[in-house]
């Protein structure tokens, strides 16, 4: 893989890339679950949902069971019960990748700027970021609902390089599924991709990007900011 030079910033994503929630996602759709008097889901099931927002999560969870009109009926009761779960389980199930805050150091310590862009809840990310001590390292933070579009759309990521007047050239996103790559490539901006994350259940080798990381320590030993 070829190193990618002029980078001045990194956009990373928090689901897939950064931590490991697959087991918070599991714990909160089931408890939902069984609020609506469903059967639980496996937690491969669910995960396969992941990456698209929460909305969406919860249409796919409630189309396991219910046709289009009448999941329409529940959305809503499944939503609140869904958020007000998470919210009490956040980050108690989830960990950290390895090689996460080496490499966001390294990015620091290479004089990038880092911003967070996910598409979970600002509600969810801010105090996931801060209980597993990642909110320090990033400047921005977008969550799926900060602004009207969310990825795969590009606005979140140019709305970072507005915020860090930078061209989008100059930054990478860092990211695990093919929404990330999406929005990157569609903002202008360099993209790398981590294999390990919810690639929505499809292989990110299929994915097109400037290359496949093994850990955020390596994409910083891969970024050059000259």
């Amino acid at each position: 893989m070829t190193k990618l030079n002029n980078i001045k910033a990194a956009i990373i994503d928090l689901d897939g890339t950064m931590l490991d929630t697959a087991a918070d996602f599991h714990v909160a759709v089931n408890r939902m679950r069984a609020d609506l008097g469903l059967d639980p889901l496996a937690q491969e099931t669910i995960v396969n949902f992941v990456g698209k927002g929460t909305e969406n999560l919860i249409r796919r969870v409630l189309a396991v069971d219910y046709a289009e009109d009448e999941a329409a009926q529940y959305f809503q009761q499944a939503l609140d019960a869904y958020t007000e779960h998470y919210l009490a389980i956040n980050g108690d199930y989830s960990s950290l990748y390895p090689g996460v805050i080496e490499g966001l150091q390294a990015m620091k310590d290479q004089g990038l700027r880092l911003a967070c862009v996910t598409n979970k809840p600002i509600a969810f990310t801010l105090p996931l970021l801060d209980k597993k001590g990642l909110r320090g390292f990033f400047e921005v933070v977008y969550g799926g609902d900060s602004l009207p579009k969310k990825k795969p759309d590009p606005m979140p990521l140019l709305q970072v390089c507005q915020d860090f007047g930078l061209a989008p050239a100059q930054v990478v996103a860092i990211g695990d599924s093919s929404n990330d790559a999406q929005a990157a490539r569609a903002a202008g901006c360099r993209v790398l991709n981590v294999p390990y994350g919810y690639n929505h259940g499809e292989s990110i080798h299929d994915v097109d990007s400037d290359g496949i990381v093994q850990t955020l320590l390596e994409a910083a030993q891969q970024i050059s900011a000259d």
